[in-house]
């Protein structure tokens, strides 16, 4: 018998289930250390390689930025296609579904970070088709693992607090990981003879630790709530319908867009990451132009990453106090009137630092709660569809998290060319203008657009609790 999954049915008296905490602290720790190899490798890119094309290579800003909009618009394809091959795997070894994406993944994923910043002499064309075809390559190669990553943590426990301490101990691996490689990186760069071997021998440190990162992950985790009987059964009933593999992925990717969670959560992702991607890429820019002290992004970052840390180890406790909503609007709140603030104010390196500091906080919040969000989707897809499909819905997740990556790229190389950004060179005030406004307004706005998405954010903890009951119930009763 099939349940009907309605919240409002007050016909049946429900018993709320407390499901077990499972998880050791070993697996805690060994999944903030995924996120935290993931820092070193993945936030090379968006931290330093637009300012590596543009001011060592000498590439035009909007190529620059043209390069980041192809290779994010193609790894938000793959994505997807990750997402499909993990969820429609039939043949599962001892490793698990998920686990061994990321081991196969993590060595080709360092090799190609060093070969993103270990640029040929050649033409300034051919270094553009370089930069393209390494890091769509990067791009396709981190899609194997990080899909797979942020995919099994529904199978890794069903406890909603456990839930959260995951996304907290993710967030604080990659606040770390984003921290170490903003204080370390450049200071590594100019030690070098050379910006050039700057910049490569700080990716080959970087990679090493991210290879390491992600063995040890790897190594830690475990999935321990992978329901094979039950998912080869939704094959089954899926296949009854279909004619042909295809159409059996085709019904599976239709479920995803009855699933309004997750279609809010993706576009909220959407708005928050690409100003958070757009605020990172473009602070040096802000540091060396605007307030004339580059090395201010080195010592801010024990301040800002801090407060994001600080957010993200505060997330399990508001998150029971108040639910994960009404913590993520919080976040956003104070996201937006921080860098508002920011724009009138900042005029020097110290109040650039405080104000940056408290928008951590804010955007602290809502980056934490996103990876236990998304795990509360993956459960309202399968009571709403009757098809539990981890992989599709965390890579449609990720598909729109890739898009705002690509605006985060594309909108400062449109914006520095549109203002007459020249590389090492004092600018105008028309520039300046427009590097001020990337730091601070777009932020402002993209929050703002969040903030409204979120209030009609339907998984409040009391209805995500009911429909664990309902799932628990209806795979006994199958």
């Amino acid at each position: 018998m099939v349940m009907n999954p309605s919240l409002e049915d007050k016909d049946k008296t429900v018993e709320m289930t407390s499901f077990p905490k499972v998880l050791t602290f070993r697996e805690k720790l060994g999944y903030a250390a995924g996120d935290l190899g993931n820092g070193f490798l993945f936030e090379m890119g968006q931290l330093y390689l637009l300012k590596y094309m543009t001011d060592v290579l000498g590439l035009p800003a909007v190529s620059a930025g043209g390069v980041f909009l192809v290779a994010k618009i193609w790894d938000a394809f793959a994505d997807i296609g990750v997402g499909t091959i993990i969820d429609h795997r039939k043949k599962i070894g001892p490793r698990g579904r998920f686990r061994p994406f990321m081991l196969w993944a993590a060595l080709p994923l360092g090799l190609l970070l060093i070969a993103n910043f270990t640029v040929p002499d050649f033409t300034l064309k051919m270094q553009e088709v370089w930069c393209y075809i390494t890091y769509i390559l990067f791009g396709t190669v981190y899609s194997v693992s990080n899909i797979a990553y942020g995919s099994m943590q529904p199978t890794m426990t069903k406890n909603n607090i456990e839930r959260s301490q995951l996304a907290s101990w993710r967030t604080v691996g990659s606040n770390i990981g984003t921290l170490v490689s903003t204080v370390a990186f450049m200071p590594i760069v100019l030690l070098m003879p050379s910006p050039h071997m700057g910049y490569s021998t700080a990716a080959i440190i970087f990679a090493i630790g991210g290879i390491t990162c992600q063995l040890f992950c790897y190594s830690s985790i475990k999935e321990r709530y992978e329901d094979e009987k039950q998912r080869q059964k939704d094959f089954a009933e899926q296949s009854k319908e279909s004619t042909s593999e295809f159409k059996e992925i085709i019904k599976s990717y239709g479920s995803v867009f009855k699933n309004g969670p997750l279609l809010i959560l993706c576009l909220a992702n959407l708005f928050s990451f690409s100003a958070f991607n757009v605020k990172q890429a473009v602070q040096f820019y802000f540091a060396q132009y605007a307030l004339h002290n580059i090395t201010i992004i080195s010592y801010m970052a024990f301040f800002t990453m801090g407060s994001a840390t600080l957010a993200a180890v505060c997330i399990p406790w508001l998150t029971k106090t108040i639910g994960k909503k009404s913590t993520f609007i919080i976040g956003c709140v104070i996201w937006a009137i921080s860098d508002g603030i920011g724009y009138f104010v900042t005029g020097d390196a110290v109040v650039y630092t405080i104000i940056t500091t408290i928008s951590y906080f804010g955007y602290g919040l809502t980056s934490g709660l996103n990876w236990a969000l998304i795990s509360d989707v993956v459960e309202f897809g399968e009571w709403k569809t009757h098809v539990r499909s981890e992989g599709i819905v965390y890579s449609s997740y990720t598909y729109f998290r890739k898009l705002s990556q690509a605006a985060a790229g594309l909108v400062p190389g449109i914006v520095l060319s549109a203002v007459g950004y020249v590389p090492n060179h004092v600018q105008t005030a028309q520039a300046i203008a427009g590097i001020r406004g990337l730091v601070f307004i777009y932020p402002v706005v993209m929050a703002i657009l969040t903030t409204i998405l979120m209030f009609f954010y339907p998984l409040t903890e009391d209805k995500y609790t009911q429909i664990m009951n309902d799932l628990e119930r209806r795979h006994i009763e199958d």
